[in-house]
């Protein structure tokens, strides 16, 4: 690999689980991506060597045993991936939460040698899971009392080892930004309101829309701040008293504003300030009342629950599935019961009632009613869901803004990429609300340079973050050429701060404004650069606006294909993804639908690789997967192209599997927004524009701004845990220019992952797991990167 490791990497081929046995259940309600976490599990643990089992029926199965408790293989796991729901099935158990049924659950799996659980649930699936671990000596010797087992087993499995993994689509478990299914849940939501939002404008209506969430309004807070909902109610935060004038005044501006639709979001469990229930019916009656508006309800219910699991979901239960295996090998008896859960983009583990006494916590503080400080124990991401909806969804009154004489231009640079227009919207709004005045340019560095700018008001973004291109148009030109009549443009205007949103032109373009500074003034104004771009290859963040949508539309497209070579048997699919010399889409996609190999210019490939591939290729065809899906980076190698690749596998597998080839192209570029552009688009926009405010507080002197030092150009990116402000001038050294890509990539430690679950041998760094963390010391300052 050409990335080098900022550490001594520490390999898991010391972890032989070899004599263990795990068995993976899931339990409680149902949430996509479950099946993802149950097919890692097992391949993971049958690459180390462990006997797996899957428990059927949650708990009950295990209280019931028999046939409810298999051992699998390899093969039972295949073409699970795409699947919605649970394949092992959930069931409410009512017979666990007595001893006797515990103590039948116990005995049922000594019988088979399991003592080590990986639960996929919600908090109450895992607080179980805690009680029957505590309580397992106990268990063993009763049954030992009564003749079910002997002496020799109490001490052969006197210690019971469990991993949780939350699977729920409420994203109510503290302790994690994203539960499994939250992401996939959000997408149906946006479907729908997508839908709906094409009808509700060509009458004038006014939607209610109720969405799940009966304790937590994550789904509503986010999918309002994705569609730009006109209000939302949730449970942690209810409306003031007097909301129902408040939100029929804001309704009738709208309106008044020629605003065609409106749409309210309402949580099932949303409550006034008194804790009585706000019930959609309620909110419709209101508005038809009051203002006489053509209003309709819609109630989502299970179909949020339902459909295949998005890009997102399938690669955060496959990496959590993973981690939960390492954690069971690592387990001592005095490990306490741990979560796999992400913070940021990182997988961590932390002990499990940490997390179930802060999930209480929020209950509890919200039947008292204190609503602030439930919102402060969902997280810093809920919390900053809701600050930044507050300060996009309510426009002041103009006498209420702060004036600040300056004037802020907003550009696209680069390809278009899903979400762009939502940073727009975020960066246009919160630079009103600072008191600014937005300019917008038309087709990036190009447009500015002809003049093509103009003031840009709050009403003009409405709608927005649905929108996927590029409303204001954008181009590759980079500025150089054009210095002389931006620099013109910038005087005209009198541009105070520029913020760029787009992919690697957008960097190199900031390069060269900061590096013109010594020659034209006018560039000694704070700029800012938000990445978004489809290939994800903009250095200093993980994550670029656009990626995501693109990895959803590589996800879908391998669905599909799957499903047609399921019909034809023994067929092998060789894709071609976008993505120029970055391998980020074909490797995360390769990870999201399951394939057996991919292609990509960050890890050297030749022949003997390829001939490898075929041969493995070749093998899986005589099991019962009689299909293969191999992905391949447009750039990965110059003369290995698609179609060589193609010609090599349909030569090779002869008479054992035939080819065929797709080249996915521009269609990743297009498309709705998925919910996480949207959010990661508004959040990091708005972030970004109060980073434009302070530097230019702090760099206005005598009259006007100048700002010359190398702070003062900056690109906003997801590290790891953070947003972090990085200045341009610093990422150089970590920029391989010649193939525009970051220097080293933190997805290339994932790669050994798809490798893995696709049956090759392979080492995998383990040095960034492994280490028990706890809920409170998760940092609070962290702006984290889950949406």
């Amino acid at each position: 690999s050409r990335s080098t490791m900022d550490h001594q990497p520490k390999f898991f081929e010391n972890l032989s689980g070899a004599g263990k046995a795990i068995g993976v259940l899931t339990s409680g309600g149902d949430a996509q991506g479950m099946n993802a976490a149950v097919r890692a599990v097992v391949r993971m643990g049958i690459y180390v060597k462990a006997k797996v089992y899957f428990v059927y029926e949650g708990y009950q199965g295990m209280v019931d045993g028999g046939d409810n408790i298999v051992e699998v293989s390899w093969e039972s796991v295949s073409s699970i991936l795409q699947v919605g729901g649970t394949v092992i099935g959930s069931a409410r158990c009512k017979s666990f939460r007595t001893r006797e049924g515990r103590l039948q659950a116990a005995f049922n799996l000594v019988q088979r040698g399991i003592t080590n659980l990986c639960v996929i649930g919600g908090d109450g699936s895992l607080t179980g899971a805690n009680l029957f671990r505590e309580e397992w000596s106990g268990l063993l010797e009763e049954l030992a009392r009564n003749g079910k087992i002997d002496a020799e087993a109490v001490k052969k499995y006197a210690y019971l080892n469990i991993v949780g993994m939350v699977g729920s689509i409420d994203n109510d478990f503290c302790g994690t930004d994203m539960t499994i299914g939250t992401d996939s849940a959000l997408h149906r939501i946006i479907e729908v309101v997508d839908a709906i939002m094409t009808t509700a404008q060509s009458h004038q209506r006014t939607f209610v829309l109720e969405v799940m969430g009966r304790h937590c309004g994550y789904l509503a807070l986010v999918s309002a701040l994705a569609c730009g909902a006109d209000w939302v109610f949730i449970p942690e935060y209810p409306p003031e008293e007097g909301w129902e004038d408040s939100m029929c005044v804001k309704l009738s501006e709208n309106r008044a504003r020629k605003k065609r639709l409106n749409i309210i979001i309402v949580a099932e469990g949303a409550i006034d300030c008194h804790n009585k229930p706000i019930t959609s019916e309620k909110v419709k009656d209101l508005v038809v009342q009051r203002l006489g508006f053509d209003t309709r309800v819609t109630i989502l219910g299970h179909v949020q629950r339902g459909g295949t699991p998005s890009a997102f979901d399938r690669i955060l239960a496959s990496r959590m599935g993973v981690e939960a295996v390492l954690a069971l090998l690592e387990a001592t008896p005095a490990t306490p019961a741990c979560v796999v859960s992400l913070s940021g983009n990182q997988a961590v583990r932390l002990p499990l009632m940490e997390c179930v006494q802060m999930t209480q916590e929020v209950q509890k503080a919200m039947d008292e009613g204190r609503f602030l400080e439930a919102v402060r124990l969902r997280g810093r991401s809920f919390e900053n869901n809701l600050n930044t909806y507050k300060l996009l969804s309510h426009k002041k009154m103009d006498a209420d803004l702060p004036k600040t004489n300056f004037n802020v231009a907003v550009l696209n640079v680069g390809a278009p990429a899903a979400g762009m227009n939502a940073a727009v919207r975020a960066a246009v709004r919160v630079g009103i609300t600072e008191g600014h005045k937005m300019f917008a340019v038309i087709d990036g560095f190009e447009g500015f340079a002809r003049g093509k700018i103009k003031e840009i008001s709050w009403g003009d973004v409405g709608g927005w973050t649905g929108q996927g291109g590029s409303i204001l148009g954008t181009k590759r030109t980079l500025p150089a050429k054009y210095l002389e009549k931006i620099a013109d443009q910038m005087r005209t205007n009198n541009i105070n701060a520029l913020m760029v949103i787009g992919g690697f032109e957008a960097y190199l373009g900031l390069l060269e404004l900061s590096a013109a500074r010594e020659k034209y003034d006018e560039f000694c104004v704070p700029m800012v650069m938000v990445p978004a771009t489809v290939s994800n290859n903009v250095p200093g963040s993980d994550f670029s606006i656009g990626a995501d949508t693109a990895l959803n539309t590589i996800t879908d497209t391998c669905d599909r294909i799957k499903q047609s070579a399921s019909g034809t048997k023994r067929r092998v699919f060789i894709i071609e993804t976008m993505g120029g010399y970055c391998g980020y889409l074909a490797n995360m996609g390769a990870l999201a639908a399951g394939a057996d190999a991919a292609y990509i210019f960050e890890e050297q490939f030749d022949i003997r690789e390829l001939q490898a591939n075929v041969e493995h290729l070749t093998e899986k065809m005589k099991t019962s997967i009689q299909r293969g899906l191999v992905l391949r980076n447009e750039n990965c190698n110059e003369n290995y192209t698609t179609d060589f690749i193609y010609q090599l596998y349909s030569e090779e597998g002869k008479g054992v599997f035939d080819c065929r080839k797709n080249v996915l192209g521009h269609m990743q570029q297009g498309g709705a927004p998925s919910p996480f552009d949207r959010n990661f688009g508004t959040k990091i926009s708005a972030k970004a524009m109060q980073w434009i405010s302070k530097k230019l507080k702090e760099t206005y002197r005598k009259g006007k701004i100048f700002a010359n030092t190398d702070d003062s150009v900056c690109l906003l990116g997801m590290r790891r845990r953070n947003l972090v402000f990085q200045p341009v001038a610093e990422l150089k050294t970590e920029t391989d220019f010649v193939h525009r890509i970051p220097k080293e990539q933190w997805w290339l430690k994932l790669r050994p992952l798809m490798k893995i679950l696709a049956k090759y041998k392979t080492s995998y760094d383990v040095s960034d797991s492994g280490q028990l963390e706890h809920v409170a010391m998760l940092p609070k300052e962290a702006e984290t990167g889950a949406i």
